[in-house]
């Protein structure tokens, strides 16, 4: 029996066939970047240099020298949360964050003396944009939400909220973790000043690559110090972009990966990814949906959604049911919390976690079908 991968969520199994080929090929022919000028160390610049590029034109951002690069998103985040917010600022964030978004922002609360609101979720981890305004106090200073939750696929109104966030001189960072590469992003229609993104999701890069993308003028503070290849006489790090947040050695293995993925990404289409994984997510959902004793969450009256369905059989215990679909099925979901607290504690589930299916644009109407059928035994058997 074949994998059917549908844990795209947390990471993307099947990339196109370029992505393997150019980290190979890196692996034998690409030295240090910004760390000599012979030719294998000026390889590693160029492919460097290119990708900001290729992010650059991808997100929006207007400048592919504030184009940073992380090992992920949680990083990213850190850097942008811990770097660009001062202490004693009170921040608004959503129900919908990630732990990468939560923790940050708890330890400014811990360590910095800051505070922070969050807009609620109701019960089917929907958000009501107006309760920004509710909360915004004199001390605000800056709005960190996610672009789609990774538990139920909603999509924020980034262009609402960044529209909010400059009415207000506020600081907009993005965890867009779930949507980058496969739903558009325009950091500056969108009004966002620090855009964070992973390699290894939707971009369909390797593990260990990520970043953020940093609009001319805001000021992040370095999180990491140490060799840059550049200004080594200086005792601090440099504090031109994007020298100051890339302390260290590159992985321009995995970079040379991750520009395959997104010179793969503009040949295909931003907007044909999202389509066709979206129209796997509602087939899938329109067959779950009608299945007695499954409860399915979130709002799938938007079509506009993050290609993810979690679900639950009954009262059984997510994991449960995940391990069935593993081992009878050959089905691979991801079930429990998903890092993902806040949004638990909305939907009511979180003594039960819930099962997640997340469909990539490398999977099929095929894959849809079959875990259909596998829910509908399963849900059979345990009840």
């Amino acid at each position: 029996m074949a994998l059917i991968y549908l844990d795209n969520a947390a990471t993307t199994l099947h990339k196109p066939p370029e992505v393997g080929e150019a980290v190979l090929r890196a692996l034998g022919s690409v030295g240090n970047a910004a760390r000599g000028a012979h030719g294998s160390a000026l390889d590693a610049s160029r492919t460097v240099y290119d990708l900001r590029c290729a992010l650059a034109r991808l997100f929006h951002c207007p400048r592919p020298d504030h184009v940073a690069f992380t090992i992920n998103s949680t990083m990213a985040l850190n850097i942008a949360i811990l770097g660009a917010i001062p202490d004693g600022a009170h921040v608004i964030a959503t129900d919908l964050e990630h732990n990468s978004v939560l923790r940050p922002l708890q330890k400014l609360i811990d360590e910095h003396g800051c505070a922070v609101s969050y807009v609620p979720a109701d019960r089917q981890g929907r958000i009501d944009l107006c309760a920004f305004s509710s909360l915004l106090e004199p001390e605000t200073k800056a709005v960190v939400c996610t672009h789609a939750s990774n538990l139920t696929g909603e999509v924020l109104d980034l262009e609402k909220i960044g529209a909010f966030a400059r009415a207000h001189g506020l600081l907009f960072i993005v965890d867009a973790s779930q949507t980058a590469g496969s739903i558009p992003i325009n950091m500056e229609a969108m009004g966002i000043d620090i855009l964070c993104f992973t390699g290894h999701k939707s971009l369909m890069g390797p593990q260990g690559t990520g970043g953020l993308c940093v609009r001319p003028g805001v000021e992040v503070r370095a999180l990491l110090e140490g060799g840059s290849g550049v200004q080594t006489y200086e005792r601090r790090q440099p504090s031109a972009y994007p020298t100051r947040l890339e302390a260290g050695t590159l992985n321009v293995h995995g970079l040379a990966g991750l520009l395959a993925a997104l010179s793969w990404i503009e040949q295909t289409g931003v907007d044909v990814i999202g389509e066709k994984e979206r129209a796997l997510s509602r087939r899938f959902y329109e067959g779950v949906s009608k299945i007695p004793g499954v409860t399915v969450y979130g709002d799938f009256s938007k079509r506009f959604r993050a290609p993810i369905v979690s679900v639950n059989v009954g009262s059984v215990d997510s994991s449960e049911i995940a391990d069935i679909l593993a081992q009878d099925y050959d089905i691979a979901v991801r079930a429990g919390a998903h890092c993902a607290p806040r949004m638990h504690a909305a939907l009511g589930t979180v003594e039960q976690g819930a099962v997640r299916f997340s469909f990539s644009y490398f999977n099929t109407a095929a894959d849809a079908d079959a875990a259909i059928a596998a829910l509908r035994e399963i849900t059979v058997s345990v009840s």
